[in-house]
């Protein structure tokens, strides 16, 4: 996403302001346009972020990251991992029971922080898996955990990678 057209608008309106003060108020708008424009790209970039988060929250287990790619920000879809399909099972499979969570640890959609220290071959390792399937370790860490919390057989999305099938969008946004 080019946030270029966003920062120029935002100069072309400190001009117009400072032209309202005079030629003292023009030249100190000139020399504030540059150091403006970073603090600009930052919150545009911190809004885009948090806006992210939201969608993650109601894509969970996907994901959409926000990373930036030179001084503009580019979004990473990582979609839900695809059901497993049913099968008949031949004789009777005993499937562990998952309690329900109380009513006070419900889901609220809150993203929470934890810190997470893993051994440093399983940090390369984790980091590895999540560059395969194009994540950010963060959101391969939130899949896996889902998945396994919610019981599923599997903690990485199928297809990622080279031949994604159209389900990853990356890529550039007007």
């Amino acid at each position: 996403m080019d946030l270029t057209p966003y920062v120029d608008h935002l100069r072309r309106e400190l001009a117009v302001a400072a032209d309202a003060g005079g030629d003292e108020a023009r030249a100190l708008a000139e020399r504030l346009s540059a150091p403006l424009e970073s603090a600009a790209r930052l919150t545009l970039l911190n809004a885009l972020s948090a806006a992210m988060s939201d969608v993650t929250r109601e894509l969970a287990p996907g994901s959409v990251d926000v990373r930036l790619r030179g001084l503009d920000p580019e979004f990473v879809v990582t979609p839900p991992p695809a059901p497993e399909p049913v099968r008949e099972a031949r004789e009777p499979v005993a499937t562990p029971v998952v309690a329900a969570p109380p009513a006070a640890e419900a889901d609220d959609g809150t993203m929470v922080r934890i810190n997470l220290r893993l051994p440093a071959h399983l940090k390369g390792r984790a980091e590895g898996a999540a560059a395969a399937e194009g994540l950010s370790v963060n959101a391969w860490l939130v899949r896996a955990v889902s998945v396994a919390l919610d019981g599923g057989g599997r903690a990485s999305a199928p297809g990622r990678g080279k031949d994604s099938g159209g389900r990853g969008f990356t890529g550039w946004v007007r």
